[in-house]
């Protein structure tokens, strides 16, 4: 609801107190947040409202909100109005007590840190929004609804649309060299849902997964509640190290590794590892799940081939998504397997996973691929990655001061910004600088949480996608440099 208009947020401001007008407002809603008077969520005045109210230009009530905005103390919804940030903690606009390293943050604050409650700035793992071709999708869903026919209102085949698994299979053998049939595409939910079913279709409980040190941490969970057991295998500036992992596992069935951009360093696995790699896998007997999670996204060159389509012994299951690529809301992925493995696949997924995905969502997405719009939007989304990463490093490093310096990668959806020092509390200070940022409504990681050994690597983990303004990387920098 919207608040009432009353002091000290929206009183009258004073013209003769030497403080602009558009400062004076700025510095009252920071105010009355930290006090409480305006909470998270609450619905602000429109600025012409307010102009009036106050009898000042709407011009300064505009520039004090998106200034405001900027730091993440406003959230614009467009016809839904102006309201608090939702994901501001009551004092962010006050100076934060100190925290010591033995106080643990509230658990509702660890898991927004993971995944905040809705889209914030520099939030990992999603794709550029505003970019998306909304209209088109519109208009390919208008003429589903149109000429759907009572056969489309029965449960979708358990593996996924015919039309959509042919459309990913072309997709894949011209953009990623791989070799593979629509038979071969298993449309899932999500990439944890592809694991998910290769686990059941593959492998045994008790059976040894290497997974990437660091490395996503929902991989070793899942693992973990399949009845796998990870075994943490470090990775350096080639990569997954395959000699240290047949150090460490020589009988393992399971490898999990994001080859195209290694999840969070974004560096490629070298091609003498692949073949290393697959040559193991083949030996051992075992199976390899490429994540390839973003690798469309390479900027220094053109993107790598898939490890799929060097795979000759039928080892690897490839795992692609559609949420970085598209919009998060979709929960649509897929999962190749190979020829000899589709039969056991099709049987788990008859069980386990029948019908999963609504059919006109996989209808939409076959005709955004047949028609061409889907290596379209890719191309521009390359082009538009490839300059708002580099307007956020360049805005970074101005608030940053000459401090700290982000790691460019070669591609990829985020960056790497190295902290400095090496104490033993290190992992506990990311911790806490990040909960910080949310509390700006900045959604930043430490990158401590993707260690699944001991942490030797300090670092917040940022994406640029959606950086649409400068200010708000300049902003982020500015406030890190002040906590260090």
């Amino acid at each position: 609801m919207t608040p009432a208009i009353s002091p000290p947020a929206f009183a009258p401001l004073a013209g003769e107190s030497g403080t602009p007008l558009y400062r004076q407002l700025y510095d009252r809603v920071r105010a009355s947040i930290a006090a409480g008077d305006l909470a998270p969520g609450d619905r602000v005045p429109s600025a012409r409202a307010l102009a009036k109210e106050l009898g000042v230009a709407r011009g300064t009530i505009e520039l004090a909100y998106e200034l405001l905005t900027s730091e993440g103390y406003l959230l614009a919804r467009g016809q839904a109005g102006t309201v608090i940030h939702p994901a501001l903690q009551p004092a962010a606009a006050a100076s934060p007590p100190a925290v010591t390293p033995q106080e643990a943050p509230p658990t509702s604050m660890r898991d927004s840190l993971w995944r905040p409650a809705q889209l914030l700035p520099f939030q990992l793992g999603v794709p550029a929004m505003d970019a998306f071709p909304r209209k088109i999708w519109a208009r390919l869903g208008a003429r589903y609804l149109r000429g759907m026919q009572v056969a489309d209102l029965d449960y979708p085949p358990p593996h996924g649309l015919p039309a959509l698994r042919s459309a990913i299979a072309a997709y894949l053998q011209v953009a990623r060299g791989i070799d593979c049939g629509a038979h071969q595409v298993f449309v899932t939910t999500g990439y944890r849902a592809s694991l998910q079913l290769a686990a059941l279709a593959v492998m045994r409980a008790g059976d040894r997964a290497w997974v990437e040190d660091p490395g996503y941490p929902p991989t070793r969970q899942l693992l973990r509640e399949s009845g796998l057991l990870p075994v943490a295998v470090p990775v350096d500036a080639q990569g997954l190290m395959v000699e240290r992992g047949m150090a460490l596992a020589p009988d393992a069935k399971v490898v999990t590794v994001t080859p195209a951009h290694q999840s969070p360093l974004s560096m490629s696995l070298s091609l003498p590892r692949r073949h290393a790699l697959l040559e193991w896998a083949a030996a051992q007997g075992a199976w390899v799940v490429e994540d390839d999670y973003d690798g469309e996204y390479r900027y220094a060159s053109r993107p790598l081939p898939a490890l799929a389509s060097l795979d000759r012994h039928g080892r690897v299951l490839y795992a692609g998504t559609f949420s970085k690529v598209l919009f998060p809301g979709i929960r649509l992925a897929y999962l190749v397997v190979p020829q000899a493995q589709v039969a056991a696949f099709e049987r788990v997924g008859r069980i386990f996973f029948a019908a999963a995905t609504p059919a006109i969502t996989q209808a939409i997405v076959a005709d955004f691929m047949a028609e061409g719009h889907f290596s379209r939007h890719i191309q521009r989304m390359r082009k538009l990655y490839a300059e708002r990463r580099a307007a956020t490093i360049a805005a970074l490093e101005r608030g940053l001061g000459g401090l700290l310096r982000t790691e460019p990668q070669p591609g990829g959806m985020h960056l790497v910004l190295r902290l400095p020092g090496e104490r033993s509390d290190q992992p506990l200070a990311e911790k806490l600088l990040a909960e910080k940022l949310l509390a700006h409504g900045m959604a930043v990681q430490p990158m401590s949480r993707w260690w699944a050994s001991e942490c030797t690597d300090s670092a917040l983990l940022l994406s640029f996608t959606n950086c649409t303004a400068a200010a708000q990387a300049e902003r982020l920098g500015l406030l890190i440099r002040q906590s260090l």
